[in-house]
């Protein structure tokens, strides 16, 4: 069986701004994120707090999966 290669979080939305047919700065005004920090952050220069990545993430309409291999169990 391969094993599953994992990405960052940050790679997986930007690859999803990517995805979504939307401009950038569309996306920055629906959801109220300085147009600069979202194209810095796009463009790899910067990262984002967790409000803008919770935003994003609405918006985007993303969730998170979590591998239960990877879940401690018993705590």
């Amino acid at each position: 069986m391969a094993k599953r290669r994992s990405i960052k979080l940050s790679d997986a939305v930007r690859k999803a701004i990517a995805d979504s047919g939307e401009s950038r700065y569309a996306i920055a005004k629906a959801t109220g994120i300085d147009e600069s920090a979202l194209a810095k952050f796009y463009n790899g220069h910067r990262g984002v707090t967790t409000d803008t990545l919770d935003r994003l993430g609405e918006y985007l309409g993303l969730r998170i999966v979590v591998d239960s291999k990877h879940t401690k169990k018993g705590k």
